[in-house]
């Protein structure tokens, strides 16, 4: 298989953009800018411009399509705008396929050319907005599979001393929709390519509720196949989900919240209807989305941010709305849902 190995050098000095418009690199759509932006192609560029003389003393922001981010203001700082390229089969043995993707890459593209290349396994992770480097940050997960599931290896750059580090997935310390990454890591390591491990002796995925309807809605042949799968998460995705070069919003904005199974119990004997999915450690996890919509806030709006009409865990721009809209009904959002069912609501998105 030939496919662009990760460029790992660059003769060339930082480009610099001073004042640089971030609407089309947030999927929220905010009309704010960073004192700086560089785009980045390579790790030599990426130490080049966070070294760089007119980046001294300020704080640096990486972005890859802006797809978990909140933006309440300008950035003064400098932005990286993450481009590396390339995507390969690193090793082949009788298990599984190793596939590296560097960080620039979109993430769905990658995922449908894994599949393109005869490699299943990451199929319920399709149409995720956001660029690979994301993946491994927010842990990204739908359908019943999660990213930590498929990651080998991660490979980031520490910006204090420009050392290339690779974490194996332990080290990554991956959880729900977290791993170090996103709390230690943060601000120290940024994420410049990612390992996928495909195993050979695939097996669907095909349990998550709405994904078997549409499975069956579809009348697919038997047994189903990785783009079966595929093309059925991409249709309930495009049925549930905005687009957003359509209508600004960040995907699932809150995350299932995980309670113990005593509370749990309680809740379930104010609430019998309440939308529960059992887990491993004997805790309950709890569709937020059911939450919010019993609150009576699915398409409700405040100014120019709304819970969207067809899925209530996404607030979409309506147009006009500053990020600071959209932190007030979040904020409103849990306010109504923690004084009916008890439970706190914790956002995905990071608010800058």
């Amino acid at each position: 298989m030939s496919v662009p190995e990760i460029s790992a050098a660059s003769p060339s000095a930082p480009w610099f953009a001073a004042g640089y418009a971030l609407r089309a690199h947030n999927t929220f759509g905010f009309d704010v800018r960073a004192r700086f932006a560089c785009r980045v192609a390579t790790e030599a560029e990426l130490l080049a411009a966070v070294r760089d003389a007119r980046a001294q003393g300020m704080a640096a922001l990486v972005l890859g399509g802006g797809s978990n981010v909140v933006f309440t203001r300008d950035f003064n700082g400098l932005v990286l705008l993450m481009s590396l390229a390339g995507k390969r089969v690193v090793r082949e043995d009788g298990e599984a396929w190793h596939v590296e993707a560097a960080a620039g890459e979109n993430w769905h593209d990658f995922v449908a050319w894994t599949l393109e290349a005869g490699m299943p396994g990451l199929e319920n992770l399709a149409l995720i907005p956001g660029t690979v480097g994301a993946a491994p940050i927010q842990n990204i997960g739908a359908y019943g599979l999660e990213m930590a599931e498929r990651c080998a290896s991660v490979r980031a750059i520490e910006l204090a001393t420009g050392e290339a580090v690779e974490f194996d997935a332990a080290a990554c310390r991956f959880g729900y929709r977290d791993s170090f990454f996103k709390r230690e890591g943060r601000d120290r390591f940024v994420i410049t390519s990612v390992t996928f491990r495909l195993p050979k002796a695939w097996q669907p995925n095909a349990n998550y509720a709405d994904l078997a309807r549409e499975l069956a809605r579809r009348a697919t042949q038997t047994p189903v196949d990785a783009r079966a799968v595929f093309d059925a998460v991409v249709a309930v995705r495009r049925a549930k989900l905005p687009d957003p070069l359509e209508l600004g919003n960040a995907g699932s904005f809150f995350k299932n919240p995980v309670i113990d199974a005593a509370p749990f119990e309680a809740l379930r004997a104010r609430e019998p209807e309440i939308v529960s999915y059992a887990q491993a450690d004997g805790r309950v996890k709890l569709a937020a989305g059911w939450m919010i919509d019993r609150c009576g806030w699915k398409g409700r709006a405040l100014r120019g941010a709304a819970v969207h009409e067809r899925q209530a865990l996404v607030l979409v721009n309506r147009g006009g709305a500053t990020g600071a809209d959209i932190l007030e009904l979040a904020q409103a959002i849990r306010g109504d849902v923690l004084a009916r069912f008890g439970v706190e609501l914790e956002q995905e998105p990071v608010c800058l």
